[in-house]
């Protein structure tokens, strides 16, 4: 069984790629994704929505190069 791995994307980013690595995630439409999180973020105060997803940055990390072959 093969498990999905929770990436940034490299390809479907606007600021650092969280919201398109959590719509391929959930397979869900990244613009959705960033549009509920611009309301939470609206929501419940500037702050806790930017410090969450700065913390997202740091922790998830990038896909890796698709282009570049293992050897």
């Amino acid at each position: 069984m093969e498990y999905k791995k929770l990436l940034r994307s490299k390809k479907d980013r606007v600021i650092a790629g969280v919201c398109g690595g959590l719509g391929i995630y959930f397979n869900v439409d990244p613009v959705l994704l960033r549009l509920i999180w611009l309301l939470l973020v609206i929501m419940t105060g500037i702050f806790p929505g930017i410090l969450v997803y700065l913390v997202a940055i740091l922790v998830v990390p990038l896909e890796p190069d698709q282009s570049v072959s293992p050897k």
